[in-house]
């Protein structure tokens, strides 16, 4: 099978993740570290060039470079991922009314959501450092 148009496609999606996570730095309706982590596996799949590329940039160093590294994040960017994350969970279950499966299974992502970010990802301070009592 040839390779050559899904590597096409990868680097497509790559730039286009790239393009809407640096959107979402200026907007805060998109979030940007969900697309950097898109683009850093896009441009993986795609071109070693691309990626290496990427994980250069000042971008990735203020956005993703702590997660990457130590499953780290600081208090702001958790708290932007996870409104973000239930401004889009809690218009889904208003659209969801006449069913609450989907609202009950929409509950249950988002506490766990919200779980995991807030008890397994650790918290860093914006220089870097660990948060002793938020880890």
């Amino acid at each position: 099978m040839n390779k050559k148009p899904l590597r096409i496609l990868w680097i497509i999606l790559g730039f286009l993740c790239l393009g809407l996570g640096t959107i979402g730095i200026i907007l805060p309706i998109l979030p940007t570290v969900p697309f950097y982590m898109a683009t850093v596996f896009w441009f993986a799949r795609s071109s070693s060039r691309l990626h290496e590329w990427f994980i250069g940039t000042k971008l990735y160093e203020k956005h993703l470079d702590s997660f990457v590294k130590r499953r780290a994040m600081t208090a702001g960017t958790k708290l932007r991922i996870s409104g973000m994350v239930t401004a889009m969970m809690a218009i889904s279950f208003l659209c969801m009314k006449n069913a609450p499966i989907g609202r009950a299974c929409l509950t249950i992502v988002w506490i766990w959501h919200l779980w995991y970010f807030f008890r397994r990802v650790k918290t860093v301070k914006p220089d870097g450092n660990f948060s002793e009592c938020m880890e």
